[in-house]
């Protein structure tokens, strides 16, 4: 098979689809590896360095996508790239299309085969494709959440780990899947008091487990979530409906309530965010202020460590980018159902369930289809 990787075009995007380690991976397997020039330049990578690994570069974005039967990417493609989009051609890469219909109706219309890192579901359950960048984003949040929180952001000006003498800052979480846990650990290892919400007892007695006496965990009710609103100095938004627009669980009104200069950062953005007044902002313009809460809301945060983000995405993607390619498209899927559950479009048909329901759309059981 023909794999293409062209460069990432959204705002301060740097990852790469494949690194020089996953290319070789790609030729070893007997496959065809086309890459943009200058793909993976910003974080270290070479053209020389994907050449010896078996690549062969490709000027230009066009031409990889042309030439190619799989793109393999970083992030979803944007109005520029929907004219690439051809019948039958695969596209491995996040998509988030439960929060973006022009990028699913384009898909849909042009008969591209799409499969999203974020809805596939590993042989032991979870979403190994996602992991990752959930890990780095919750690890993130707690770190960005920090820096605007210094007046110059126009944050309240409080210090997460507190000093001697004076009261540490407030750290809320809603969410405790990996995005909560991991930002917990960054909260916690910060001294920060930390509180974490989640409708799952289970996940809260696993916090309280692996956290002893550092943190408060709460079931995830209104009355929670705004009682703990109110004490908050940072508020991460970790919730996760794999696939599906993220319920909104902090309102408008609920600001007026908060400490004036408190922060939100919402990591749940790519997918609608849990937040009523969320809007995806980038990492150029990062922050915006609504009724004097500093709202963080960067959908593509694990982007600022994209040589780190890069690896450990590649480790995730590439087992299944190749049983893809050394397969073929219908025969990876129906081998394996966690596979399976990663296609949303397929020949101008909605098949994943929760885009369906989201933006109202036929849904159509992908097995069905091959």
């Amino acid at each position: 098979m023909i794999i293409g990787v062209p460069k990432e075009i959204k705002n301060n995007e740097n990852r790469v689809g494949l690194t020089p380690a996953g290319v070789a991976a790609f030729v070893n397997a007997g496959h065809k590896v086309l890459v943009e020039k200058t793909a993976g330049e910003s974080i270290g990578y070479t053209d020389e360095d994907y050449v010896a690994a078996g690549a062969e570069m490709i000027d230009g974005a066009k031409d990889v996508w042309d030439q190619s039967e799989m793109i393999v990417k970083v992030k979803e493609p944007i109005e520029e790239e929907y004219g690439f989009f051809r019948k039958g051609m695969i596209l491995y890469t996040y998509l988030h299309l439960a929060a973006d219909k022009p990028l699913t109706d384009a898909l849909l219309k042009s008969g591209v085969t799409s499969i999203a890192y974020e809805t596939i579901i590993g042989k032991g359950g979870g979403l190994p494709c996602l992991m990752p960048m959930s890990e780095i984003a919750g690890r993130m949040s707690v770190q960005e959440g920090a820096k605007y929180l210094e007046k110059r952001f126009g944050g309240r000006g409080v210090l997460l780990a507190g000093v001697p003498g004076v009261e540490k800052g407030n750290v809320v979480i809603i969410g405790g899947g990996n995005v909560g846990t991991n930002a917990c650990k960054i909260a916690v290892g910060m001294g920060a008091n930390v509180t974490i919400l989640d409708v799952n007892a289970n996940r809260l007695a696993y916090l309280d487990d692996i956290f002893p006496r550092q943190i408060t965990t709460l079931y995830s009710s209104r009355e929670n979530i705004r009682a703990a609103l109110q004490k908050a100095d940072l508020v991460i938004g970790a919730v996760l409906l794999p696939g599906r627009t993220t319920p909104k669980l902090v309102k408008k009104e609920d600001l007026a309530i908060m400490k004036p200069g408190a922060v939100i950062v919402d990591v749940a953005v790519d997918q609608g965010g849990c937040v009523e007044t969320t809007h995806a902002t980038t990492h150029d313009d990062p922050t915006f202020i609504v009724d004097g809460i500093v709202h963080y809301c960067v959908a593509n945060m694990p982007g600022a460590v994209a040589r780190t983000a890069t690896q450990a995405l590649v480790n995730a993607t590439v087992p299944y980018g190749l049983a893809i390619a050394g397969k073929g498209v219908s025969k990876a899927l129906l081998d394996d159902p966690g596979l399976l559950a990663g296609l949303n479009t397929y020949d101008g048909k909605c098949t994943f369930p929760g885009v369906a329901e989201a933006l109202d759309l036929e849904y159509v059981e992908p097995a069905s289809l091959l």
